[in-house]
């Protein structure tokens, strides 16, 4: 399978290619991290990605690493998202972030499994 090189919904669209956001056809400010953050939240939509999971594969922290970093950046992000923030980043307390695409009909439903590599095999 081909990586994709755009996500696109009604409101935000990212270029994987070119490390850029907009929303509702503004660009969307985000600093090299925040993006980061939100193009994995992307790639894996709809999937719940475990805290520590994100904390390697973004900032390159092992496991056993506490820290409020994910925290402030995912705070950063939803303000950013403004008045879709709620509906694109769900936190799974205890657990990690989900994106979901705007209007899915996946919310609040288990994560289907989907043919892509598994996060752990992943590089960052």
């Amino acid at each position: 399978m081909e990586p994709r090189t755009c996500y696109h919904d009604a409101h935000l669209t990212l270029d994987f290619e070119r490390k850029s956001a907009t929303l509702d056809l503004q660009p969307l400010p985000l600093t090299r991290k925040e993006y980061d953050l939100l193009a994995l939240l992307v790639s894996y939509a709809g999937m719940i990605i475990p805290r520590s999971e994100v904390l390697m594969r973004v900032w390159g922290y092992g496991a056993g690493i506490r820290t409020r970093t994910l925290d402030v950046h995912i705070r950063h992000l939803r303000k950013k998202l403004g008045v879709y923030a709620g509906v694109y980043i769900e936190t799974v307390f205890g657990v990690g972030h989900r994106f979901q695409p705007y209007g899915s009909a996946m919310r609040l439903q288990p994560p289907v499994p989907m043919e892509r590599p598994a996060l752990a095999a992943m590089s960052a």
